[in-house]
């Protein structure tokens, strides 16, 4: 029976994902050169229509339809046929199967989007937008049914809450797989690639952790008390990154920055993502300063590796969903969430075991698949822009726009 506080519930949270992709967009954007600010605010945008299309033709049907061998849902949902306003029987039964539909597609438009900052300031439109649509079908699609569509690592008991696995260690490996391909930017090794206004990072930082509830709370499916769990989770394990990258820098730099809280945060937030619905408020700080700590120590060995993934995309979202896919393997009780797993700190080191293997086979089929498709695209096609384009920027070359006349 459908209820009224939970479909409105998830209906607002749909809406708060949502934002978290122009929020995203204004994160990346900020850190990028000038010349480079609407051509990475359009590769997170474009995600809104690319995606949203893809996912009520093939993309939900293939995600949550029915299973075929534990691999992928079959097509009998294609264009949305049979998803009506009824409760979903499977997946949630207290609201409709297009609120459930609608709020999955936000999952998949900003999982391609999270993806563009390792290539920022590089990469030419049209092939990009042919990856994203690719990598949504061939890698998102695919893993979706896997964990969350009655597929094949649910049986193994490889567990998600909101996404660590599903959305930012897919799309961590896929920018991991981009940068190798595609190359560093013109300059890299010499060059010191200046942000060019962190105000804008600051503000879609926000909107991120204001859009973070509705990804996190909303992946209860129900106004009630797992909701509530993850989103006090979320926020505080947010705060604990924020803080312990805050520390590190202070430390080793002598002064605090505003990009290294706003690293932080975001770092905590990926971090607690698979883990939110299944841990306590003590384990989520503990969750979020580990996660601050290790994407910290991530992006610094980046650093020193002269590795160009642009806006640190391997090593917060990457480093942060795998981190805290095994932490969910640690932490989870279910004295805080009956309906979920006991980790290993409750007794149950199988649990543990099943994470690491969710870890290595969604990590592993996603470096394969998107190095396929990239390789395929730049053969045809060409990913990079030209050198002379590189200098111009990509809001001229690319849209004939500039953001600052």
């Amino acid at each position: 029976m459908v209820n009224g506080a939970d479909t409105a519930f998830i209906l607002a949270a749909a809406g708060l994902v949502l934002l978290m992709t122009p929020g995203l967009a204004l994160f990346y954007a900020g850190m990028v050169r000038s010349e480079n600010v609407l051509g990475t605010i359009m590769q997170s945008l474009i995600m809104i229509s690319i995606i949203s299309l893809e996912w009520i033709y093939i993309g939900y049907t293939m995600s949550f339809g029915p299973d075929v061998a534990g691999v992928v849902g079959d097509l009998s949902m294609f264009a949305l046929h049979g998803v009506t306003n009824a409760p979903s029987e499977t997946y949630a039964t207290t609201i409709p199967q297009t609120v459930f539909m609608i709020y999955q597609c936000m999952f998949a438009v900003i999982t391609p989007a999270l993806i563009t900052g390792a290539f920022a300031e590089r990469v030419r439109f049209a092939p990009f937008a042919i990856f994203s649509l690719l990598w949504a079908v061939l890698v998102y699609n695919p893993v979706c049914h896997w964990i969350w569509g009655g597929g094949w690592l649910a049986g193994l008991n490889v567990m998600d809450f909101a996404g660590g696995l599903v959305v930012h260690a897919t799309c961590g490996v896929a920018a991991l797989v981009a940068v190798m391909v595609i190359g560093p930017r013109k300059g890299h090794g010499h060059t010191n690639f200046l942000p060019h206004n962190l105000p804008m990072t600051m503000l879609g930082t926000g909107l991120l952790w204001f859009g973070w509830f509705g990804f996190n709370g909303g992946s209860a499916l129900a106004a009630d008390g797992i909701a509530a769990t993850a989103f006090v989770a979320t926020h505080l394990a947010g705060m604990a990154g924020m803080a312990m990258w805050t520390a590190l820098e202070w430390i080793k730099l002598g002064k605090p920055t505003t990009l290294g809280a706003a690293s932080g945060a975001i770092s905590g937030l990926a971090t607690i993502t698979p883990a939110a619905g299944f841990v306590g408020p003590n384990s989520a700080v503990i969750i979020g300063l580990i996660a601050g700590l290790v994407c910290y120590l991530a992006v610094n060995f980046k650093a020193k590796m002269q590795f160009d993934d642009s806006l640190d995309v391997v090593g917060i979202h990457g480093v942060g969903g795998i981190t805290g896919t095994l932490l969910l393997g640690v932490f989870a009780s279910k004295a805080v969430n009956p309906g979920g797993v006991d980790g290993l700190l409750a007794g149950n080191i199988s649990q543990l075991g099943s994470q690491l293997i969710g870890i290595l086979v969604v990590c592993g089929y996603t470096f394969v698949v998107s190095l396929i498709i990239l390789k395929g695209i730049d053969h045809f096609m060409g990913l990079r822009v030209s050198p002379e384009a590189e200098d111009q920027g990509l809001d001229f070359t690319e849209h004939s726009e500039t953001a600052y006349n």
